[in-house]
């Protein structure tokens, strides 16, 4: 397992272009139109040369140099002297014209609502962050109009940052732990907001005036990783979250996979015991009341002979635990080698179900070494039926706060780059 701290290391890869966006081909019967293959192709690698695009998308030099064309009319390309391959070809004759996302051409917003604070970021179209801003809140459950309220105020910090005007926006991705429907943009259950079924999108789109997107937080970390992380150049991985929650995103065929009704992969809410522990989805055994914030805390509080109620959060007690484990509490110790085991239980699963080329690990709880420790990923590999074949492999990625709205952003921009240059956009 190969750990690693920095999500700018990992954008920023020699092996990948310092574009953004997946780097491999969708679906042959994939239904975007040539021009928006075109323009996501040079997001993707940052800048390319005509006879580039062609290549990779197996179209005429004719098509590229027409489509290209258009999209530099409309204001969506532009041409550059900085052409990697100009400098690999150097001395080999006439340098190619290399092609370029015209950034300031659309700008949006990616949000991430969580238990105690809000985080969000500001991007162009070539997914450059602009900006970055944080709302602390307190972590209770709130109702729709407190959540859109909250929204709202932390939409006009990052804009503050970036000095720009809401009008400059061109739409806001969310992300938001629990069930979503993406699609109608309502909420049937969240650990953050009182209510079943709530029109999330509806509340938004009216006290923010912009296209509002939403979906399950742990999908905007997997789309963090697809669009600037290691899974652009990767065709099938999982992620796997274990946060305040424990959640989980899947990448089929270079796409994000939802399910039929855009609900799908709620492993924290698998079962791992019949009857067992109390989940705060109100259900028993769910493999997320072992291995959460709260359900760490909960057994916290009996091991250190403390009242949870006394700590300021369960992070802080979780923070004392893991001290305490670091300093030989076996108490302390025994805690999170049995999270461990059940994160095993979890992850052998995955790889059963859906032979994943990669599973990457996230979330502010990667920090505790024990949930990721050679012991957990033997017990992986020992549940796991490979008969032979190569194990997959299983990365820790200790992101930071912003990662999450980054991906909000991301599928924020797919949306954007969808009514610009999708089916019947003008």
């Amino acid at each position: 397992m190969m750990p690693a701290d920095d999500a700018i290391a990992l954008a920023a890869s020699p092996t990948l272009p310092l574009g953004c966006g997946p780097l491999l081909p969708g679906p042959v019967q994939d239904p975007k139109p040539l021009r928006q293959k075109v323009f996501e192709h040079v997001r993707a690698t940052g800048t390319a040369a005509r006879a580039d695009v062609s290549r990779a998308l197996g179209i005429s030099a004719g098509s590229v140099t027409q489509l290209t064309s258009d999209l530099i009319e409309r204001g969506f390309l532009r041409e550059t002297d900085d052409n990697p391959r100009d400098r690999r070809d150097a001395g080999r004759g006439r340098p190619a014209v290399a092609l370029t996302v015209v950034p300031e051409s659309r700008r949006v917003i990616g949000i991430k609502l969580s238990d105690e604070r809000h985080t969000a970021v500001l991007a162009d179209f070539a997914g450059t962050i602009l900006a970055e801003a944080m709302l602390p809140t307190p972590a209770v459950r709130k109702t729709l109009d407190q959540i859109a309220e909250e929204t709202a105020a932390l939409v006009e910090r990052v804009l503050e940052q970036a000095g720009l005007h809401r009008d400059a926006i061109s739409a806001v991705g969310i992300g938001i732990s629990g069930l979503v429907e993406p699609i109608e943009g309502t909420i049937p259950w969240s650990p953050l907001i009182a209510g079943k079924d709530l029109p999330l999108r509806a509340a938004l789109n009216r006290r923010l005036g912009l296209p509002v997107l939403i979906d399950n937080d742990a999908n905007m970390l997997t789309l963090a990783e697809l669009w600037f992380g290691a899974g652009r150049a990767m065709s099938d991985f999982a992620v796997v979250t274990i946060e305040h929650g424990v959640g989980m995103g899947l990448v089929v065929g270079n796409r994000l996979y939802r399910g039929t009704r855009g609900m799908g992969m709620e492993l924290g809410h698998t079962k791992v015991h019949l009857d067992g522990a109390l989940c705060r989805c109100g259900q028993r055994g769910c493999l997320e009341a072992y291995l959460a914030d709260y359900a760490l805390a909960r057994e916290a509080a009996t091991a250190l002979g403390r009242n949870p109620r006394a700590m300021a959060s369960a992070q802080a007690m979780l923070e004392t635990l893991f001290a305490e484990a670091k300093g030989g509490n076996m108490a302390a110790r025994s805690i999170f080698r049995r999270a461990g085991r059940y994160l095993a239980v979890g992850l052998s699963n995955v790889i059963q179900l859906f032979d994943p080329e990669l599973i990457i690990l996230s979330g502010e709880r990667m920090r505790y070494d024990y949930l990721y420790a050679d012991e957990v990923m033997a017990e992986t590999l020992e549940l796991t039926l490979n008969h032979g074949r190569s194990p997959c492999r299983v990365e820790t990625h200790n992101w930071g706060d912003m990662v999450w709205a980054r991906g909000a952003a991301a599928l924020a921009l797919g949306y954007v780059t969808d009514t610009a240059l999708g089916q019947g956009a003008a």
